[in-house]
This record gives C-alpha cells, structure tokens and sequence, in this order.
C-alpha cells in the first residue's frame, strides 16, 4: 500500500507542477496587460495635455508654427500606435524629442514662462511624465518577470507550450527621460 501512495505522489508531481507554472504563466500575462493599461492612461492623458499646451504656447509664439505644428503631428502619431511596446517606444522617443524643441521655444519667451496657464500645464505634464516614468518601470518589471520565466528551464517547456511569445520593454532614450524641465519660474 505504501509504495502504492508513493507510486501515486511520483505520478502526480509532475501534473500539480505542470498546473502550477501554468497558472503562473496566466497570472503574468494578465499582470503584464494590466501595467501596459496603466502605461496607456497615463500617455492619453499626456496625450490631452499637449494640444493644450501648444495653443498656449501658439499665442506667444505665432511665428514657431513649424516646432508647434511637428509637436502635434508627433503626438498624434504617437497616439495613433496601438503596436508593441517597442513601436510605440519609439514613437514616444520621437514625441519627446520634439516636447524638447517646444520647450526650447519657450525659453525665449519670458512673458509665456510667467503665464499662469502655461506653468499649470507644465506642472500638470510633469507630473504626468512621472507617474508614465512609474508605470513604465513596473510594465518593465513585469516584463522581466515573464521573461524569466519563459526563459528558464523547466519552466520554458509549459512557456513553449502556452506559445508564450517574448515580451518586449518599453524604453525610451535616456536623454528623452526627462523632458519637462523641473525649473522654478519667477512668479509675478
């Protein structure tokens, strides 16, 4: 009878085992899912700050259509991506680059630094840029987590099985990290 049991454990072992890594695998998906969602709340609502931005800046700036103008075409690109991770890194990259232009612009107009609606949408974008920073570094995490777990042995096999695909990171170019500038205006 005992070796019967034993027989029995030794059988199922491998089934709990099996079960439990694919549990594992499901509960990584979904985790991943969820942080991308987070990654996308956060870059629609950057998404609505901008054209905001712009006009106000557009006001100040009448003869700086082009910079205005390729800032708006880049977030509506940007937007408009429903791709992987990578596509629309590389999107934001080019969305960043040309926020930095804008910002630029405005470095030459004091009167716009000074406007009241101007510093609340730049205080609002910067923290937008952190809480995207955040949801870009626990997306990461997840991605790293399931990763992992597809790459490792003997997990790879229920991975290979589940046609788990490699997940890839969201990542920017380190110079475009931080583009708000986290300067004090004079108030006044």
């Amino acid at each position: 009878m005992e070796i019967l049991i034993v027989v029995v454990v030794v059988a199922l072992l491998p089934i709990v085992w099996w079960i439990a890594t694919y549990n594992r695998f499901v509960r990584c998906k979904h985790a991943l899912k969820e942080s991308w969602s987070d990654i996308d709340v956060e870059l629609k609502r950057r998404y609505e700050l901008i054209p905001n931005l712009v006009a106000t800046v557009k006001g100040y700036a009448k003869h700086e259509a082009e910079v205005l103008e390729r800032v708006v075409t880049l977030r509506n690109t940007a937007m408009a991506n429903h791709g992987s991770a990578a596509s629309q890194g590389k999107d934001e990259n080019a969305l960043l680059l040309g926020m930095k232009s804008l910002f630029a612009v405005v470095e030459s107009y004091p009167q716009l630094q000074s406007d009241a609606n101007f510093r609340a949408l730049q205080d609002e974008l910067a923290t937008t840029e952190d809480r995207i920073a955040a949801a870009r570094r626990f997306f990461n995490g997840n991605v790293r987590e399931l990763r992992n777990l597809r790459e490792s042995f003997p997990t790879s096999l229920v991975g290979g099985v589940m046609g788990i695909e490699e997940p890839t990171f969201f990542e920017l170019d380190d110079a475009n990290e931080r583009v708000v500038p986290r300067v004090e205006l004079g108030r006044g």
